[in-house]
């Protein structure tokens, strides 16, 4: 099935634009939330090893690959995403009030970098809409052991001063649905966004958030790979001293650079080209927390050696999502059996004890490219 998507599907798929592509792949998974549809593609692409469990912020994921947010932002074939195993599914992102986000075309291939520039804009159905949706989903999906993640984001209309206002209106509507919740203030897409990762901003929405009571439920800080640092260590202390669970690291990026094709679009980059940066600031950051504070990896993730050197860096699980794009439906089946082959060799009897295993060699080996 890996070929059919390789040769047939996706040549079929990249004739139409990013956009619609990724809608009509979408609708295509929608039949899988007939839960008879899903426990047979579960039985098809799932991989169940004990071994691969990971439990972070006291939530056990059955294993460490996750969905990022950005792919189902309404959570729409959520069923569908889960059957083809995996551990989360971070379902956004939303924001408080429906909106448009910026005009398409505004999401761009790379091919040849196995890339993508996205400038989406949050658009959302909003949070209320979330919430009526997810109450019909979420119920074909409890045969299934994935979690459920929601991202969510700033409405392009709030201030920013009053962002922390925005958040909490999406919370309180959204808060008994999530098996955990991360806040985006890292998106290039919506202006003044990143002014969040500020440390008096970042407190304040913390602070706003946490008294929502969302006990029982992680609540995850997704940061932008551009932060020096000097950035990195103020955001982590914050996000300790103000009740965040863990960091989801990274978003995507302003930066081209090594990247080879010939493509002038704004925007942030994801793939293959975000790989160093992202297991870099991994690396840094689990350096500064010394593991006591959960790391989701998040960038250019596309085989189950970058899952297992993302772990050694420091992350507790990861993410994908521009590689799901182009290897297909049953990439996370192939990651899940090579993870469980690799364990059987090198004798491990649970992926979660390699985390931070190599953090130093990696961190010094990326700082000697550098």
């Amino acid at each position: 099935m890996t070929d059919i998507y390789q040769h047939i599907l996706r040549p079929l798929l990249f004739q139409l634009d990013a956009e619609s592509a990724h809608h009509l792949a979408l609708s295509s998974l929608r039949i899988a939330n007939n839960p008879i549809v899903s426990r047979a593609l579960i039985g098809i692409c799932g991989v169940s090893d004990p071994r691969l469990n990971v439990t972070i912020a006291g939530l056990e994921f059955p294993n460490p690959i996750g969905l990022a947010a950005g792919l189902d932002k309404e959570g729409v074939a959520l069923a569908g995403l889960a059957a083809l195993g995996f551990g989360a599914i971070e379902i956004g992102t939303v924001t408080a009030e429906a909106q448009m986000g910026n005009p398409r075309p505004r999401i761009f291939r790379l091919p040849a970098d196995k890339a993508l520039i996205n400038r989406m804009g949050f658009p959302s159905a909003g949070a209320n809409q979330l919430t009526n949706r997810l109450e019909q989903i979420l119920p074909l999906a409890n045969h299934l052991p994935t979690k459920v993640g929601i991202n969510i984001g700033k409405t392009k209309s709030a201030d920013i001063d009053h962002a922390a206002d925005d958040y909490l209106r999406s919370f309180q509507m959204l808060k008994s649905f999530g098996d955990y919740f991360a806040i985006n203030i890292s998106s290039p897409n919506t202006p003044e966004l990143r002014k969040l990762q500020e440390p008096e901003r970042l407190q304040k929405l913390l602070n706003t958030i946490r008294g929502v009571g969302i006990k029982g439920r992680p609540l995850f800080v997704k940061i932008a790979p551009d932060l020096d640092d000097s950035q990195l260590n103020e955001v982590v202390d914050v996000i300790r001293r103000n009740g965040g669970d863990g960091i989801i690291a990274t978003n995507t990026t302003f930066s081209r650079e090594g990247i080879r094709s010939e493509i002038n679009e704004t925007g942030g980059l994801s793939g293959a080209p975000l790989k160093a940066k992202a297991l870099h600031i991994v690396a840094r950051l689990y350096q500064h927390t010394r593991g006591e504070l959960p790391i989701i990896g998040v960038g250019g993730i596309s085989s189950a050696q970058d899952v297992w050197q993302m772990m050694q860096a420091g992350a507790s699980a990861v993410q994908i999502y521009t590689s799901f794009v182009y290897e297909g439906p049953l990439l996370v089946r192939r990651m899940l059996r090579e993870l469980s082959q690799r364990l059987d060799q090198e004798n491990i009897t649970t992926i979660q004890s390699i985390v931070g295993q190599q953090n130093q060699a990696i961190l010094l080996g990326e700082i000697a490219k550098s």
